[in-house]
């Protein structure tokens, strides 16, 4: 007798709401909540709406798991870099890098956080995980403060959460605002010599301040 091959393919429920998460992300990113479509997600992935209430609740409910995904992989991005076996310059300069390029990259975690401020944060203040989430970088960069206080490589006090929000504010400005940005002073800010350049500026703007050995006036 010839072999007998599968006549359909085993489930695999962890794939498929995988698929329609990076779906939806591209969905909710290019159309916010209120213009993304399951039915679009739905088609996309080859399942049915029925499929994607089943596994995600609601529409908004799918809306913030596709939050929580783009905040889980930020944080595990900077888990990954192993920053405590690093001198406290080198670990702030890997920091920076990593969110510059983060952000670059993902320009839909841009576009999802953007269209999360606009709704005034309504759907993050529901999900305990975002909030968890972010205080492992603020521990990472109070742990790397400390060390450079300890070894004298910075000499000025900062709050963790300001320096969070420096680095954070200069890397995502560049990505939310660059078509606007580009067209009033027409400049590609994808243009390697421009990226390069302003990923040393916020390093080194961020270093400067730390490591300066006067007080602002």
């Amino acid at each position: 007798m010839p072999n007998l091959k599968p006549s359909a393919r085993k489930n695999d429920p962890e794939k498929t709401k995988e698929d329609i998460l990076n779906v939806a992300t591209e969905e909710f990113a290019a159309h916010g909540l209120a213009g993304g479509r399951v039915d679009a997600i739905a088609e996309r992935t080859r399942t049915s709406k029925r499929m994607i209430y089943y596994y995600f609740g609601s529409k908004e409910d799918l809306y913030l798991a596709v939050l929580e995904k783009a905040y889980r992989k930020i944080r595990s991005l900077e888990a990954d870099l192993e920053l405590s076996d690093m001198a406290p310059v080198a670990a702030l300069k890997t920091l920076v890098a990593s969110t510059f390029d983060h952000d670059e990259h993902n320009p839909d975690f841009v576009r999802l956080v953007s269209i999360e401020n606009i709704h005034q944060a309504a759907h993050m203040q529901r999900s305990g995980e975002i909030k968890d989430l972010n205080v492992s970088i603020i521990r990472t960069i109070e742990e790397i403060l400390q060390r450079g206080k300890e070894d004298g490589s910075f000499r000025r006090d900062i709050d963790p959460i300001d320096l969070h929000m420096l680095i954070s504010a200069f890397c995502f400005f560049r990505v939310s605002n660059r078509h606007t940005f580009g067209t009033i002073f027409r400049r590609d800010l994808s243009e390697p010599g421009t990226y390069n350049r302003h990923k040393k500026l916020i390093s080194d703007a961020v270093l400067s301040y730390l490591c300066a050995s006067l007080p602002l006036p």
